[in-house]
C-alpha cells in the first residue's frame, strides 16, 4: 500500500527514514559512516554486500543492529571447512507418519550474515550463492522461495589465507558492494571502549517495517535517470576492460580482466539510492562516482605487473574516475 501522494513525497519520506536509521544505529555503532551508508544502499537496492575487515571490528554487531532497526529476521552462519550445503539451506527428514518433510535451514531469514565465507568449500559457497541470485533454494527437486526482503552480508578476513577457499570471480560478481572496514579513529575507539566496558545497553527502536522496506526498494527502482548518467556508468565499466576499444591505459597496463555488465547495472542502482539518501530526486555523475569504488574493486583482476608495483584495485579505480 502506498501512503504517499507522489514519488517525490515518498522520496522525501525515504530520506527522513534513512537519517532516522543512521541515528538509531549510531546508538550502538560508533563511526563507520561510509560502511553503514553502503550497507543501507545495498539493502534498498536489493543487492548483497561483501564486508572485508580484520577480526574485532564489530561486523557481527553491525549486521545484528541493522536487522533490529529494520524489524527483520536475522541469521548468522559461521562458515567452516566441514559445513555442508544442507546446513545452510535445510534438509528433508522422514517424520513420524513416514512422510518427507522439509526442515528450513538458517538461510530462511531476511538478513543473513555469512561469516568468513571463504573458509568453506565451493560446494557450500555455491548453495548460498544460488539463494542470493534466485531468492529460492532447491532441495530434492523442489523449489522453496525465500521471503523478501532478502539480504546477504558475507564477511572475509583479509589476513589469514591458509586453509581458505577464495571466492571465484563469477561468485564475487553476485555481490553489489565490496566494503572495506577499517580501524576506528583514536577518538572513536575511546568511545567504543567507554560504551562496551560499562553497564549500558542501547534501547533500539524499529524504524522501518517489512512492507515499508519492500515499498522503498521498489521506489528506488522507479527513480528516473538522465541519459548522460547511463552513458557515464557504462563508459566507466567499459574503461576497466583491457584490450577493448574503450579501455583506459591503466586497464591495459595493470589488469587481466575488467568489470562485466552487472557492474554497469549496480552503478546505476547504487547511484539512484545514493541520490535518494542525500535528498535528490535523480542521480547525477557524482552519485555514480560515490559508489564506484565499492562496486568495481572486486570486479577487476590485477596482473603480475600491478602486484609487483604494489598498485591496488582502489588505485586503479581512482585513476579511472579522473
Amino acid at each position: 500500500m502506498n501512503p504517499y501522494k507522489s514519488d517525490t513525497e515518498a522520496l522525501d519520506a525515504f530520506t527522513l527514514k534513512y537519517n532516522e536509521l543512521r541515528n538509531e544505529i549510531g546508538k550502538v555503532i560508533v563511526g563507520q559512516d561510509e560502511v553503514l551508508k553502503n550497507l543501507l544502499i545495498a539493502i534498498f537496492s536489493k543487492g548483497h554486500g561483501l564486508l572485508v575487515g580484520v577480526p574485532g571490528l564489530a561486523k557481527t554487531l553491525m549486521v545484528n543492529t541493522l536487522s533490529r532497526v529494520l524489524g527483520l529476521s536475522y541469521s548468522r552462519i559461521q562458515f567452516t571447512p566441514d559445513l555442508m550445503p544442507s546446513d545452510i539451506i535445510g534438509t528433508e527428514i522422514l517424520d513420524e507418519n513416514r512422510q518427507f518433510r522439509f526442515i528450513k535451514g538458517p538461510v530462511f531469514a531476511n538478513i543473513i550474515l555469512a561469516d568468513e565465507i571463504n573458509r568453506t568449500p565451493p560446494k557450500t559457497q555455491s548453495a548460498l550463492l544460488e539463494a542470493m541470485q534466485e531468492k529460492a533454494v532447491t532441495v530434492a527437486g523442489a523449489s522453496h522461495k525465500l521471503e523478501e526482503p532478502f539480504f546477504v552480508l558475507a564477511t572475509q578476513n583479509p589476513i589469514e589465507q591458509e586453509g581458505t577457499y577464495p571466492l571465484p570471480e563469477a561468485q564475487l560478481d553476485r555481490f553489489m558492494f565490496n566494503i572495506w572496514l577499517d580501524y576506528p579513529s583514536f577518538e572513536e575507539e575511546i568511545q567504543v571502549v567507554k560504551s562496551t566496558t560499562a553497564n549500558y545497553t542501547a534501547d533500539l527502536k524499529v524504524i522501518l517495517e517489512h512492507d515499508e522496506i519492500i515499498f522503498f526498494q521498489e521506489l528506488i527502482r522507479r527513480i528516473p535517470v538522465a541519459d548522460n548518467v547511463f552513458q557515464y556508468a557504462v563508459k566507466l565499466a567499459s574503461r576497466t576492460r583491457p584490450g577493448t576499444p574503450g579501455a583506459h591505459a591503466w586497464a591495459n597496463d595493470y589488469l587481466t580482466w575488467g568489470a562485466g555488465p552487472r557492474a554497469s547495472q549496480y552503478l546505476i542502482l547504487g547511484a539512484k539510492c545514493h541520490a535518494a539518501v542525500n535528498g535528490k530526486y535523480s542521480p547525477d555523475i557524482e552519485d555514480v562516482q560515490a559508489v564506484a569504488n565499492a562496486i568495481l574493486r572486486h570486479r577487476i583482476v590485477r596482473n603480475y605487473k600491478a602486484e609487483a608495483e604494489g598498485i591496488k584495485e582502489d588505485h586503479i579505480v581512482k585513476e579511472l574516475l579522473k
